[in-house]
């Protein structure tokens, strides 16, 4: 007798984009029809509608994540030769933010529990030199403000939000992108908010933030044909502008399924603690927007993570790594002068962790499939 295989596929867009898909149409359509292709009506609008939701004042539209770091960091004046304080767990795309900026990326360890950055480390490496410090919200958690407040007053450091994975997330009161002098996010399609393409967006309440950021992104040009910085090509365009306005006013519901997924998966993995399988902690409570579920695979566990993973992928359920090796272990960041063993617990991590199918629409079958999985392979291996 053949057993049928249940597929979990890590992300699926077909619930989010089907049932918009006549919206999403006349949208693209419209703008096809208008031809303002290039900072067009709609990047207007939906500059004004996502910065409102974010609890601020101005949104300014870019080409990617990646340059949302980049531009955000020398529009609140970051310059060559400063210093910012980076998690060195994070996505790469952090870090040559900073380095496109002209700035020092100065990595800090994080927290084991949270995989967040651990500001008690953070204290440790701030210098004359240090400007600013980026908190990145990771896997849809925020960093505390109030704890980030404190260590920013302290050492009188601007704070500059990585919001890429965190997408009205809340903690203590703040949405993410209210915290800092400002913030930035990704649009790239697999974000709880993605586009079809890349995209991204920096959020600040401050005027001059702003009035910098649409200079920088249009080859540093307040006016046209008049270049007063050295600015570059990175807007976001029109059409995927309009395909992201058409989806916010539904983000706050998928956000709401994710952190719903996430209660199932919480409550059945209680039962595996003990076996060594851990999630990454939530302090967020509700505010946490998952973009991602991660597991830790701890040295308690009868297994390894790579185990596991293949195991799972064996029965149709595919999983990822968020991140395999650490950003100071990178080849192409050697000349930063870091080395294994600089960042113990995000170097620990990284062999640990494992993200579960995570995205609007899972079905409760579907995670407890996963589940089952995780279950039965414990149980096999505690039996042999």
């Amino acid at each position: 007798m053949t057993s049928t295989l249940t597929s979990v596929p890590f992300v699926d867009l077909s619930f989010i984009h089907d049932p918009l898909k006549p919206e999403i149409q006349a949208a693209i359509q419209a703008v096809i029809d208008k031809g303002d292709f290039v900072l067009g009506h709609d990047v207007a609008e939906f500059e004004i509608a996502f910065a409102q939701a974010c609890g601020v004042q101005y949104g300014v539209g870019v080409a990617c994540g990646t340059d949302a770091i980049a531009l955000g960091l020398q529009a609140c004046g970051i310059q060559p030769g400063d210093e910012v304080l980076v998690p060195a767990n994070t996505f790469i795309a952090t870090l040559i933010g900073v380095l496109h900026a002209g700035a020092t990326p100065i990595l800090v360890d994080c927290e084991p529990h949270t995989a967040l950055i651990d500001l008690n480390q953070a204290d440790k490496f701030v210098t004359s030199k240090t400007k600013a410090i980026i908190p990145v919200h990771l896997y849809g958690q925020m960093v505390s403000p109030h704890q980030l407040f404190a260590f920013a007053a302290s050492h009188n450091l601007i704070i500059f939000e990585d919001a890429a994975q965190a997408h009205l997330a809340e903690r203590e009161s703040y949405c993410a992108g209210s915290v800092g002098l400002a913030a930035a996010f990704s649009f790239y399609p697999s974000k709880n908010l993605g586009g079809f393409g890349d995209g991204g967006i920096v959020v600040t309440q401050n005027e001059t933030v702003a009035r910098n950021l649409r200079s920088l992104r249009n080859y540093g040009a307040p006016q046209k044909y008049l270049h007063t910085e050295r600015g570059t090509n990175s807007r976001l365009d029109t059409i995927q502008a309009a395909i992201l306005k058409v989806k916010l006013p539904h983000l706050n519901g998928w956000n709401r399924d994710r952190n719903f997924a996430a209660e199932k998966y919480d409550a059945s993995l209680l039962l595996l603690r003990e076996k060594g399988i851990i999630p990454i902690e939530n302090q967020g409570a509700d505010g946490h927007v998952y973009h991602l579920y991660v597991i830790r695979v701890t040295e308690d566990c009868a297994i390894n993570r790579d185990t596991l993973q293949n195991k799972l992928t064996e029965q149709g359920i595919q999983v990822g790594i968020h991140y395999p090796i650490p950003c100071h272990l990178q080849p192409a960041y050697q000349n930063l002068g870091y080395k294994e063993g600089d960042f113990p617990q995000t170097e620990k991590l990284s062999q640990q962790i494992l993200s579960l199918p995570m995205y609007p629409g899972l079905t409760t079958n579907q995670i407890n499939h996963v589940l089952t999985v995780i279950s039965d392979q414990l149980s096999v291996i505690s039996y042999q």
